[in-house]
């Protein structure tokens, strides 16, 4: 006895996701291309796209996909790979992008506690730019903190 069909993939509702997504990065502050081609990859079921499949499903410039892929890359958010013999890169992005991109995050964190102390001493810390600065490095030391832990209890979801 099988189990019962999932459902087709409807790809009018499939582009309709990735447009929202991207204008929800969009949003948070990220590039207009980069947040389509991101949205894009992670509705594709393997995670993976080759620039002309970009090009054709966001109906975009091969030069936009070129500096879209360019700024995922360079932030972790995707890889590029070529598989022995291909002619084409394919951009990817792993299923556990999220708890790496953390994990990536903590140096950046410590980075910004450094940076917060030495202005803190610069604008002396006992003025009212020492106070909000040293509530920031409290915050970022208390994410520092508690980082570890959060990514150390995240339990990575089962493939489907």
């Amino acid at each position: 006895m099988t189990g019962p069909t999932p459902p087709a993939r409807d790809e009018a509702a499939v582009a309709r996701f990735v447009e929202r997504f991207a204008l929800v990065l969009t949003d948070a502050g990220w590039p207009r291309m980069p947040s389509r081609i991101f949205a894009s990859l992670l509705a594709s079921d393997d995670g993976t796209r080759t620039a002309a499949d970009l090009a054709t499903h966001l109906q975009i410039s091969p030069a936009a996909v070129s500096g879209g892929v360019r700024y995922l890359t360079d932030i972790g958010l995707a890889t590029k790979e070529r598989s022995p013999g291909a002619r084409r890169d394919h951009y990817r992005v792993r299923d556990d992008l999220w708890f790496e991109s953390l994990m990536r995050r903590e140096q950046q964190i410590s980075r910004w506690v450094q940076s917060v102390k030495e202005g803190i001493q610069a604008v002396g810390p006992t003025t009212p730019a020492g106070h909000r600065l040293e509530l920031t490095r409290d915050f970022f030391e208390f994410l520092q903190s508690e980082l570890p832990t959060l990514l150390a209890n995240w339990q990575r979801p089962s493939p489907p």
